[in-house]
C-alpha cells in the first residue's frame, strides 16, 4: 500500500495550489477567498518511482478551545484531524509574505503532539531574495524547512525528495509485479512469454459520480454507503465545493469489488451562479460526469422533478454516460404512501367505481413509471427510491450499479445484431419526404462503454433521431442495456465498383471538331449533309481514309433546334399549296 501525505495549515496559505503542483493536475479549486477547501481531497501521485496518496485539507481556522456557530468550519477542522491521524508524513504550509500568525502557532502545536514527521513548506517564495524570510518559521521547532513557490514550482523537487524518504517502502510483491509488467513479451521464452503477452491488463475501479441539485443528499448517500463521515454534511446548500473521490470496496459473493464514489457540488441554474467559486465547482461537477463510468442522478423526493433536474439529466445524456436515477429522502413519504396503498386496496375490495378519476400512485413501480415519463429522454435509466438517513434501499442501489456495470461490458454477437436490426427495419421504415426507402446492409459493435454500433445503410440521411430511438428501443428489448445509452452511427456504404461504359463505335459517336470539342447540332447537320453527298454514285471518303458517318438528316427530329418537316406538305406553287382543288 502506498504512503499517505497530508497537506495542512491555516486558511489561504496555498495548500490547494501546492496540491495541484505536486499531483500535476488542476484538481483542487484555487481561489483568493479563505476557506474554499472544506473536505479532504485525495489524489494518487508518484515521485521518482515512489507512489503515494496526497491529501488536501481545509484550513484550521479555530484556535484550541474556541467555539464557532459555523457548522462547516467545525466539520472542516474535524476532517483535518482525521487526515493527520491517517498520514505517514505531514507537509505544514505557511505563508512567508505574512509571516508567523497566531493560527500558524495553533497548527504547529497540534502537529507537535501527533507524533508524525512534519516538514514545513514556506510558500509564496517567488524569488531567491525571499528565501531568507523562511528562517523565521524555525520558532515552531521543526527541523526541515523548505522555501517553495507553489505557483512557480520553485523548491518543489528538493522538498518532495525529503518527503518521500519518510514514506514506507513498497511491498516486494508490488515491485515484482511492476518488473514483470515492464518486461518485453517478445523477449520471453516459451509458453511463459506468450502467456505474459496474452494476459489482459487489469481494469481500474469503477467510477461512480453522484450528481444533482444542491442539498438533495449526495454527500449523505456517500457517507451512508461508506459507513463513515467521509465528507461534510450540513443543511446549508452548497456545502460541497470540490469533487471528492472516495475509494469504496464491497464484498459480493466472495468477490471484492472496488469503486470510486465521486461526490460533486450541487449544480444550480446558470443565472443563479453569482461567484467564481461556485462557477468552478459546477465545472468540476460536469468534468466528474465526463470521467465517470456510471452517473447517479439524485433527486429530492420532497421537491419532485424540477427543471434543473432535467437540465442535469440532459448533461448526462450529452456525455453518453450510463445513468441511475435515485429518488432520495423517501422516508418523508413512506408512511403517507403506505396509507394511500391501504386505502386503494380497500376501494378495490369494496368494488367502488373509479371511472373518470385520476389513478392514485400507491406503489414504487407506479412512482418509478411516473419518473420515467417525466424524464422521457432518460427512460432507460432504472429508478431507485432510497433514504440516506434511514438506509432504505441502499442495497438495491449497489445492486443496480453492479447490474448496469455488467450491461456496459456485454458484447453482442454480430450475427444476432444484424438479424435484430434487419427485422426492426423491415417492420418499420423511416419517414422520408422524397419517398426513399432505407436499405440496411450490415452492423457491428465498435465499442462497449458506451455501447456503440456502426450501421452501413444506403442513405444515412434517412436515419433521423426519432428513428434512431426506435432502433435503440428494439435493441434494448433484445439485449437489455438497462441504464446504458445506445449510440448508433449510420454510414452510407460507398459503391465498391464504379460503372465504366464501353466506348461507342465510331459511327455512333457525335462528330467532333479539330480541337476535340463537340460540334453543335446545326453545324453537325450541315456537315453531315455535305458528307452525305455522292460523287459519281460513290460516297465521299474521309481524307485520312474511311467513310463518313451516315447522314443524320434521316433522324432530323432527334436533333435539338432542327426544324421538323410539316406533315402532308406539298411543293410550293402547287394548286393544293395555294388552296385550289
Amino acid at each position: 500500500m502506498s504512503g499517505l501525505i497530508a497537506i495542512v495549515g491555516r486558511p489561504n496559505v496555498g495548500k490547494s495550489a501546492l496540491f495541484n503542483r505536486i499531483v500535476g493536475k488542476r484538481i483542487a479549486i484555487v481561489h483568493d477567498m479563505p476557506g474554499v477547501t472544506r473536505d479532504r481531497l485525495t489524489a494518487e501521485g508518484e515521485w521518482q518511482g515512489q507512489p503515494f496518496t496526497l491529501v488536501d485539507t481545509g484550513g484550521i481556522g479555530l484556535l484550541r478551545g474556541e467555539k464557532s456557530n459555523d457548522v462547516i468550519v467545525k466539520a472542516a477542522v474535524e476532517q483535518v484531524m482525521l487526515a493527520i491521524d491517517a498520514a505517514n508524513v505531514i507537509i505544514f504550509v505557511v505563508n512567508t509574505q505574512e509571516g508567523v500568525m497566531p493560527l500558524d502557532r495553533e497548527v504547529a502545536e497540534r502537529l507537535r503532539t501527533c507524533g508524525k514527521p512534519v516538514l514545513v513548506a514556506a510558500n509564496k517564495v517567488d524569488n531567491f531574495n525571499a528565501e531568507k524570510d523562511a528562517d523565521e518559521f524555525a520558532i515552531f521547532g521543526f527541523d526541515k524547512i523548505f522555501p517553495v513557490s507553489a505557483i512557480h514550482g520553485l523548491g518543489i523537487e528538493r522538498m518532495m525528495n525529503a518527503v518521500t524518504s519518510f514514506l514506507p517502502p513498497m511491498p516486494v510483491s508490488e515491485v515484482v509485479e511492476g518488473a514483470e509488467g515492464e518486461a518485453d513479451p517478445a523477449t520471453a521464452e516459451g509458453a511463459e512469454g506468450e502467456a505474459a503477452a496474452a494476459k489482459p491488463k487489469p481494469r481500474g475501479p469503477l467510477k461512480i459520480a453522484i450528481v444533482g441539485r444542491p442539498n438533495v443528499g449526495k454527500s449523505s448517500i456517500i457517507n451512508a454507503l461508506t459507513h463513515s463521515v467521509r465528507v461534510i454534511v450540513s443543511p446549508i446548500p452548497g456545502t460541497t465545493r470540490d469533487s471528492i473521490d472516495v475509494p469504496f470496496e464491497v464484498d459480493t459473493d466472495g468477490v471484492r469489488q472496488k469503486y470510486v464514489l465521486i461526490d460533486t457540488a450541487g449544480m444550480r441554474k446558470t443565472r443563479r451562479v453569482d461567484d467564481s467559486v461556485e462557477f468552478f465547482s459546477v465545472q468540476r461537477a460536469q468534468d466528474s460526469i465526463a470521467r465517470s463510468d456510471i452517473t447517479v442522478l439524485v433527486i429530492d423526493a420532497e421537491m419532485g422533478i424540477t427543471e434543473q433536474d432535467k437540465k442535469i439529466a440532459d448533461v448526462i445524456v450529452e456525455q453518453r454516460r450510463a445513468c441511475i436515477v435515485v429518488i432520495n429522502k423517501w422516508d418523508l413519504f413512506d408512511a403517507e404512501v403506505r396509507v394511500a396503498r391501504e386505502e386503494e386496496i380497500a376501494k378495490r375490495e369494496e368494488k367502488k367505481r373509479t371511472e373518470g378519476q385520476a389513478k392514485a400512485l400507491t406503489t414504487l413501480g407506479e412512482f418509478g413509471q411516473w419518473v420515467q415519463d417525466k424524464l422521457f429522454f432518460l427512460d432507460y435509466a432504472p429508478v431507485i427510491f432510497t433514504s440516506a438517513k434511514s438506509g432504505f434501499h441502499l442495497d438495491r442501489l449497489l445492486e443496480a450499479v453492479r447490474y448496469v456495470a455488467a450491461q456496459l461490458q456485454q458484447k453482442v454477437p454480430t450475427a444476432i445484431l444484424n438479424r435484430t436490426l434487419h427485422d426492426a427495419v423491415e417492420r418499420r421504415q423511416p419517414v422520408s419526404s422524397m419517398g426513399h426507402r432505407l436499405k440496411f446492409y450490415y452492423a457491428t459493435q465498435v465499442r462497449q462503454a458506451p455501447p456503440t454500433f456502426l450501421l452501413f445503410v444506403n442513405n444515412d440521411e434517412l436515419m433521423t433521431d426519432q428513428y434512431k430511438k426506435y432502433l435503440a428501443d428494439e435493441m434494448r428489448t433484445a439485449f437489455g442495456y438497462e441504464g446504458c445509452p445506445i449510440v448508433l452511427a449510420p454510414k452510407s456504404r460507398p459503391k465498391t465498383v464504379q460503372s465504366v461504359r464501353k466506348p461507342k463505335p465510331a459511327h455512333l459517336q457525335k462528330p467532333r471538331g479539330q480541337d476535340g470539342e463537340r460540334i453543335s447540332n446545326r453545324t453537325a447537320v450541315r456537315t453531315a449533309g455535305k458528307a452525305g453527298s455522292k460523287i459519281g454514285g460513290k460516297s465521299r471518303s474521309r481524307p485520312g481514309g474511311g467513310k463518313f458517318p451516315p447522314s443524320p438528316t434521316k433522324n432530323l427530329a432527334n436533333y435539338k433546334g432542327a426544324k421538323r418537316p410539316r406533315k402532308n406538305s406539298h411543293p410550293r406553287g402547287s394548286n393544293r399549296a395555294k388552296g385550289r382543288r
